[in-house]
This record gives C-alpha cells, structure tokens and sequence, in this order.
C-alpha cells in the first residue's frame, strides 16, 4: 500500500497529495521526465539527444524497474486534482558502485507547465523527510553545473555545492555536473 502525504494548506501549494509511484504511474512519469528534460535542458545538453528521448522506452524501463527492485530506490509522484504533475526518487547515496549510509535525490522533474508552483518543493520536502526519517544524515545530488534555476532551487531547500565536479557525457559532448549536499534534519 502506498504511503499518502497530503500537502497541507498553510504550505501556500494545497491540493497536492504525495504518494509512491505505483506501475499505472510510469507512462505519465516518464512523459514528466522526458520532457523536464526537453525543457530544462535546452541549449545545455545536445538537442539531437532530447529529441530523440523514447516515451515507450523510458516508460517500459520505469515499469522494470519498479517491479525488479529492492525496495532502497524510493519513487514518489505528486498529484495535483488527480493528474500526475511531478516526481522524484532518492535512495542511497552512489559513491561509485557502493552505497553509503548517506541519502541522494536521485531526480526530480516536474511538468513544466507546473514548474513554480509548488510542486517540486512538496516533492524535495517529502523525500528529505523520508530520509531523515530512515537515519540518513545527509543527502547528495548531482545537478547540471549550467542549470541555474535548478541550482537556485536546491539552494532555497538549504542545499550547497560540496566542490566535487563529474563529467557526464551526452552524445559525445562533455556536460559538467556539480555534486550539492544537505545536512538532513535541518529545518527546510
């Protein structure tokens, strides 16, 4: 059964309710995801790349994955009058192919008409209560070192770029990754 975080009113973004995705969620997350990034990503990652994303590919992964898993990769959606306007997932933090006893967003991504509406914070809120909640003591992401607005939001959540910097590599461009770390348990 899938746990349910109703946003409440005081926090100025009411009627959104937070649960864990569930395999009937998949194609509309994907869609979410997809075009979060055909959006946000935008003149930062090669076009060639964001048109070519694949909505029944991505969504058949998310499917494989939310059956095949071991429960440690956490799903959430948010849902605003029944639509599925957002998403995030976090787990253990990755340090190379070992998990720490740490936390990391892992993505989060809303549909872009949502996008300043309260949406991804009532997501980012919800996943570092999780893991909080879970004993982890901090919590790490990855973000596009170009994206300011994302880097803008985290910062506004008590996140900070902890220094450490990754390559990614995207159709053959290299694309910089700037790595941001919480203290959870601090009061955002």
């Amino acid at each position: 059964m899938s746990e349910l975080t109703r946003v409440p009113a005081s926090d100025g973004v009411a009627g959104i309710l937070i649960r864990e995705m569930t395999l009937d969620d998949c194609h509309d997350v994907s869609t979410i995801r997809i075009r979060g990034w055909q959006s946000a990503y935008a003149g930062l990652i090669p076009q060639s790349y964001l048109d070519a994303l694949d909505l029944d590919a991505d969504a058949e992964r998310r499917r494989t994955n939310l059956v095949k898993g071991d429960g440690t990769m956490v799903n959430l959606v948010a849902e605003r009058a029944g639509d599925v306007v957002g998403w995030a997932c976090h787990g253990p933090y990755r340090n190379g192919e070992v998990r720490t006893q740490d936390a990391e967003l892992y993505a989060i991504y809303v549909r872009p008409d949502q996008v300043g509406k309260g949406v991804g914070q009532a997501l980012l809120r919800e996943s570092t209560h999780r893991c909080t909640s879970a004993g982890h003591r901090h919590m790490f992401l990855w973000v596009l070192k170009e994206n300011a607005s994302a880097r803008r939001f985290y910062e506004r959540s008590g996140f900070a770029p902890d220094g450490a910097e990754e390559p990614f590599e995207v159709d053959g461009v290299t694309v910089p990754e700037v790595r941001y770390v919480r203290a959870l348990g601090d009061s955002h």
